[in-house]
């Protein structure tokens, strides 16, 4: 099953995330340290990152313009989930390379039809 990283400084929103994703068979690997997470992106070459905006140390949106910039992980699809929830914010994340843009709260069950839509129907 594709291997897909979280990046989130929230525990509630990781376990939530992961419990769900890895009920649907997907292999995950959950950070809530953003300022190793492209070293860890790099290592373990996931299959799609769910990323949020705001965080302590570096920010998503700093992280998804650093991978974007990487040709290695450039082609790596990212899901921004974040409270930013305006269409300037908006705009910022998919000028950025993001590929799907969540706002919080979110339903579960949507992320999890938007990750297996990513992998085609999984």
């Amino acid at each position: 099953m594709p291997k897909i990283i979280v990046v989130d400084d929230e525990p509630f929103i990781l376990m939530m995330i992961e419990d769900k994703l890895q009920k649907a068979g997907f292999d995950v690997i959950t950070t809530r340290e953003s300022r190793g997470a492209v070293e860890l992106i790099r290592q373990e070459k996931p299959d799609l990152i769910i990323l949020d905006w705001m965080m302590p140390e570096v920010s998503g949106i700093d992280i998804c313009r650093e991978l974007k910039t990487d040709e290695e992980l450039a082609a790596i699809p990212i899901f921004m989930l974040t409270a930013k929830g305006q269409e300037d914010d908006e705009q910022i994340g998919l000028k950025c390379g993001v590929d799907r843009y969540i706002t919080k709260p979110f339903s579960p069950r949507l992320l999890l039809e938007m990750v297996r839509e990513a992998f085609g129907g999984i």
